[in-house]
């Protein structure tokens, strides 16, 4: 069985954006010792694009996910901008109602059903696990398939804004795995879900 993962950045109070989900003042913190951790040990979380632009081979293998899913809103920053296929070197889905065909013979859209299609996913024999890459309201859906958090959290408050689950109000138990500080004040932790 396959795990999902929520690989998501956030500020010190748990926005993942602001009110429009913009996150851009976060950009900044992606640099130096915390940049040499993601591309060693998450390369293909950096966009095909942007692989190039800080010394990650487009060619590197994929180490920890070979699948991204995503929302629509997650995915517009890409294709605002042209970039229509952002993770090529991964499986791509996009969960969305609004896109009615995908601008992508690499992007698959969900619809419908999302749960089911993530269980389909993590039922899939070998590979690696799939990427939950965002945002808000995606990872409210997917709430309970959510196997694992990967929080890496910025020295930012944003006082309000756009919360890491568009989800209703119900506790839910993760054990603290790994808690990793870089010098820029990045701070990484990962989370196992108690089941």
């Amino acid at each position: 069985m396959r795990k999902l993962t929520y690989f998501v950045a956030c500020t010190i109070d748990g926005f993942i954006g602001d009110p429009e989900g913009d996150a851009t003042s976060t950009y900044a913190y992606v640099t130096g010792e915390f940049l040499d951790h993601l591309k060693a040990e998450y390369p293909e979380t950096i966009a095909a694009p942007a692989r190039p632009h800080v010394g990650v081979d487009p060619d590197a293998p994929n180490r920890r996910f070979d699948t991204v899913v995503q929302g629509l809103g997650s995915y517009r920053v890409g294709l605002d901008v042209g970039v229509t296929s952002p993770y090529a070197h991964l499986r791509e889905y996009v969960a969305t109602r609004s896109l009615t065909e995908s601008p992508d013979p690499h992007v698959e859209l969900i619809a419908d059903d999302l749960v089911g299609r993530i269980r389909e996913l993590k039922a899939e024999e070998g590979g690696l696990d799939i990427w939950l890459c965002g945002g808000s309201t995606v990872a409210g859906e997917l709430i309970e398939e959510i196997d694992e958090l990967i929080v890496k959290t910025y020295p930012q408050v944003y006082g309000s804004g756009m919360p890491m689950f568009g989800a209703g109000f119900a506790p839910r138990d993760f054990d603290l795995g790994a808690v990793r500080a870089f010098d820029n004040g990045v701070l990484v932790r990962t989370y196992t879900r108690k089941r």
